[in-house]
């Protein structure tokens, strides 16, 4: 306890990974001076995690419910859901006769999901947190950028990244020998099942990790959204009312015949993806596995394998995420994560430097496109051109790019200061900006600019 203050906590820094689906969001978090990560339950005592991605605005007065609340009272409000969509579309959203910006109703729901943390830690206590997200495109940073300043939190340590990532600081957070070999993460939410393969290769200075991902619709429950939707036009035939215009295979229960479909479908994918392939563990995740229909494809996964099956891996790899971005753990600094959202080459300049060419680093190789950004001047020997160079990390030679400053005043050697920004606008488009900043009062600066986008 604090002197002078009897009930008080004495005050702690903690960091929040916070996993935001289409459907349902998960929050996860750690205190700075521990190292446990531990997932907020929704409900006290379970392992229920999900949080319902939705918001309901009560008929007649101004208050908006969140998450399990508001599915609950959705007949006496305005429901709110697919919000993640509604924000990346950018339009505004009609919610009882009220126009409403989908990126601030967004921000309303994570800042009421976040207050959920407040019995575990008090506001002031955030040091960091960390969002994470199946699509992390240009848009969807947009978006978070955005429900980042709305949410006007203690703290302007907000960062982002994919489920991929998520993923990756997860596996390098268990011990080693699960991750000796190949690791698969199979993620299956009802509609189509994900496999992430997790590999290091421990052969290159410094080691680097990969993740390989497949998609596989043919595991979508249609037989289940097919019998719904029959289901629904029968009863609408008969004038029954009552069934919804839109159907959630993830609430039907499943037949025995669907449970064995879906296993006979599982184990043969599975059963391709292990054949010949050292692998030392596989993670199964989703809402997809809660009805135990992979019974079948279980007794073969677990012959010479650990397999491990929860919902709440994306959270605390986020939160592991976080630790690594404030410095509080240190294993990432071993490895080069090449990820979708990863840079896949070191881009620099030759430059001299005191009479000695060396080289002058811009962006290096696994990190995310959206954290890359460099302003520096440099003065110009002779000619009218700018070279950048891309050294891939996959063993490729490295190339040069260029770009002519055409229109350049003329001057004598060393007498052109250049302003030169660098940003890559996605993972593989490389924007740089000149700019003519003359030399002193000797030779004025021109005006001129020069732009380029590369396809790097």
């Amino acid at each position: 306890m604090e002197k002078g203050g009897a009930g008080k906590r004495k005050r702690r820094k903690i960091a929040i990974g916070y996993d935001l689906g289409d459907d349902y969001a998960q929050i996860s978090y750690c205190f700075l001076d521990g190292e446990t990560v531990e997932t907020l339950a929704v409900v006290t005592g379970t392992e229920q995690y999900n949080i319902p991605v939705v918001l309901c605005r009560k008929k007649g007065v101004n208050q908006w419910l969140f998450g399990r609340e508001a599915v609950k009272f959705a007949g006496e409000g305005f429901k709110v859901e697919g919000l993640v969509g509604l924000a990346r579309k950018g339009e505004m959203v009609d919610v009882g006769g009220e126009s409403f910006d989908p990126v601030a109703l967004l921000a309303l729901f994570i800042k009421r999901s976040l207050s959920l943390l407040t019995l575990v830690a008090p506001p002031d206590w955030l040091e960091g947190l960390m969002f994470t997200t199946d699509n992390l495109d240009k848009r969807m940073v947009e978006v978070l950028a955005q429900v980042g300043a709305n949410l006007h939190l203690k703290t302007d340590k907000i960062y982002f990244q994919s489920h991929v990532e998520s993923y990756y600081y997860y596996m390098l957070h268990q011990p080693e020998e699960l991750w000796v070999h190949e690791v698969l993460l199979c993620d299956y939410d009802n509609r189509r099942l994900k496999i992430y393969g997790f590999s290091i290769n421990n052969r290159t200075i410094p080691k680097v990790a990969l993740i390989s991902i497949e998609e596989y619709k043919e595991m979508g429950r249609e037989e289940a959204l097919g019998r719904m939707a029959a289901l629904g036009r029968a009863q609408k035939t008969e004038g029954i009312q009552g069934m919804p215009e839109t159907f959630d295979a993830a609430e039907m229960e499943l037949t025995e015949a669907e449970k064995g479909r879906l296993d006979e479908i599982f184990s043969r994918i599975m059963r391709k993806k292990c054949n010949g392939n050292a692998i030392s563990s596989i993670y199964l995740i989703g809402n997809g596995y809660k009805d135990g229909w992979a019974s079948e494809s279980l007794r073969y996964l677990c012959r010479g394998r650990r397999v491990f099956q929860g919902n709440n891996l994306y959270s605390k790899g986020a939160c592991q995420g976080i630790r690594e971005k404030l410095g509080i753990e240190h294993i990432g600094e071993e490895y080069v994560f090449l990820g979708l959202d990863k840079l896949k080459s070191n881009i620099g300049m030759r430059l001299l430097r005191r009479g000695q060419e060396s080289y002058f680093a811009l962006m290096d190789a696994g990190t995310n496109w959206f954290e890359t950004e460099k302003e520096f001047d440099v003065i110009l020997e002779d000619g009218e051109s700018v070279s950048v160079l891309l050294t891939p990390l996959d063993g490729k030679e490295p190339t040069e790019i260029s770009m002519k400053l055409e229109g350049l005043k003329e001057r004598p050697k060393w007498a052109t200061r250049l302003n030169i920004k660098a940003k890559m606008l996605s993972e593989k488009e490389l924007s740089v900006s000149v700019k003519d900043m003359g030399f002193g009062d000797f030779f004025p600066a021109s005006g001129g600019e020069w732009n380029k986008v590369f396809e790097i």
